[in-house]
C-alpha cells in the first residue's frame, strides 16, 4: 500500500502535451520582436514558468519594446494552437483511472488554460472541483504555495502527499514545502530533475508500480 494518501499533479507536461506548443507559440511571437530565439532556447529558460516572468526574458532580447497586449495575444494564439494540436501525456489516461489514491492538480497556468487543456484531452472529468492555479493566490513556483493549499484543501499535511512535476521549478516548489515529489524525465531536456527529485521516471507506465 502507497504511503501517499494524495498525489498532487502539475498540468503542462505532465497531463497534458502543451509545453511545446505554448513554447513555439510563445518562440514565434518573441521573434516578431526581433527575440531571434528557437524552441530548444525556450523549452530550456521557459519550461515551467509563468508567463510573466517568459515575457520580462523575452523582453531582455528584442530589438523592440513589446506591446502592452503580448500576452493577451499570447493566450489568443496559444489556446487556438491548443485546440489544434493537444494530446494527452502517453500513459497518463490509464494512472488517472488506476491511481487507488486522492488525486488533483495544481498548475502555474490560469485556470481557464487548465480547463480547457484537461477538456481538449478528456480528461477533464478527472479533476472536477480538484484544479488549483497559482494565479487564484498569485504566488507562482517555485514558492509553494499553491501545492500546499492543494493538499489542505484535499485535507491532507505535505508529507501525506506525493507531487508529480516536469520542471526545476515544479520541482523546488515541492520540496520547499515539504512535499516528497517524483520528476517526469520524458522531455527533460537539460537533465536537470535527477538530483533533486525524491525519484524520478520517464514513462507514466512506471509510475503506479512506482506508488
Amino acid at each position: 500500500m502507497s504511503k501517499y494518501k494524495c498525489v498532487i499533479f502539475d498540468c503542462d507536461g505532465v497531463l497534458v502535451d502543451s509545453e511545446p506548443i505554448g513554447n513555439r507559440v510563445l518562440v514565434n511571437m518573441a521573434n516578431e520582436y526581433g527575440a531571434d530565439i528557437d524552441l530548444n532556447y525556450a523549452m530550456k529558460h521557459f519550461k515551467g514558468s509563468f508567463i510573466d516572468a517568459c515575457v520580462e526574458q523575452i523582453s531582455k532580447l528584442t530589438t523592440v519594446p513589446l506591446q502592452e497586449n503580448f500576452i493577451e495575444e499570447y493566450r489568443k494564439r496559444s489556446y487556438e494552437a491548443f485546440k489544434i494540436n493537444i494530446k494527452p501525456i502517453e500513459g497518463v489516461k490509464n494512472v488517472l483511472q488506476n491511481l487507488n489514491t486522492s488525486f488533483c492538480v495544481a498548475s502555474s497556468g490560469p485556470e481557464t488554460k487548465i480547463k480547457l487543456n484537461l477538456e481538449l484531452t478528456h480528461l477533464l472529468p478527472f479533476f472536477e472541483n480538484k484544479i488549483f492555479s497559482c494565479y487564484a493566490i498569485q504566488k507562482w513556483k517555485p514558492d509553494p504555495a499553491v501545492f500546499l493549499w492543494a493538499a489542505k484543501t484535499m485535507g491532507f499535511q505535505p508529507n501525506e502527499c506525493l507531487i508529480i512535476e516536469d520542471s526545476l521549478s515544479g520541482v523546488h516548489a515541492a520540496k520547499n514545502g515539504g512535499f516528497d515529489v517524483f520528476g517526469f524525465t520524458a522531455h527533460d531536456y537539460n537533465n536537470e530533475l535527477k538530483n533533486v527529485a525524491t525519484k524520478t521516471f520517464d514513462s507514466m507506465d512506471m509510475l503506479l508500480k512506482m506508488l
